[in-house]
């Protein structure tokens, strides 16, 4: 037990009885009980595993890789539309919380398993918005639409994202224009294209000696 979390607890006005049932469960496994982010945290060998904390209509108890649990039950809701990992159990009385105390034990224990076991959680990639320049651009030149597709995710994502933060639709078309035979020859935006990098295949800025030889 940390002093802390007791003291946490201790001062709260809303959810006080919950978060105490809530943490008289967490308390029976092998996690280390810590507050981080100002709310009760517990953690197996340095690594975050669940949260409890308070909302306006229902405590919570958080899981950081919930979205690898079975769920049998089907108690998991995802707390925001762009959350990738993390799941969450919305509780709104002791009286729900001991009714499923078996439940939230299960899931616990679970989620334990998953960290001891090392598994991550892949990161979802989100499709690319491209700009209508660089569209009308792929429609009249196919070698330079499948040179940008053939380059990897990582750099097809910084060259939307440099094009795209351009307002004026002309300040974009030179900015496409400008790398066109970049992303011809294969390379990211970042990427060395004078050989004299040093810290090969991203540009450290070598090609300035160019420019004074």
């Amino acid at each position: 037990m940390n002093i802390k979390v007791g003291n946490f607890i201790s001062k709260l006005k809303t959810w006080k009885a919950e978060m105490e049932a809530l943490r008289s469960i967490l308390l029976e496994f092998p996690l280390t009980e810590e507050i981080k982010w100002g709310i009760p945290c517990y953690c197996l060998e340095n690594s975050n595993v669940i949260i409890i904390h308070g909302f306006k209509e229902y405590c919570g108890l958080s899981f950081f890789k919930g979205v690898l649990l079975k769920d049998a039950k089907g108690l998991l809701v995802k707390p925001g539309e762009n959350t990738q990992g993390g799941r969450l159990i919305k509780l709104k009385s002791v009286q729900e919380i001991n009714k499923l105390r078996a439940t939230i034990k299960s899931y616990i224990k679970e989620a334990i398993e998953i960290e001891k076991l090392g598994l991550k959680i892949e990161p979802m990639e989100k499709e690319l918005v491209l700009p209508e320049e660089l569209l009308a651009i792929f429609k009249k030149n196919a070698p330079f639409k499948k040179a940008f597709n053939a380059l990897t995710p990582g750099r097809q994502r910084a060259y939307n994202l440099f094009f795209t933060a351009a307002k004026q639709s002309a300040t974009r078309e030179t900015r496409i224009e400008k790398y066109k035979k970049q992303i011809l020859d294969g390379k990211g935006i970042n990427d060395c294209t004078c050989g004299l990098s040093q810290k090969m295949p991203y540009c450290d800025g070598s090609h300035r000696q160019l420019k004074t030889t």
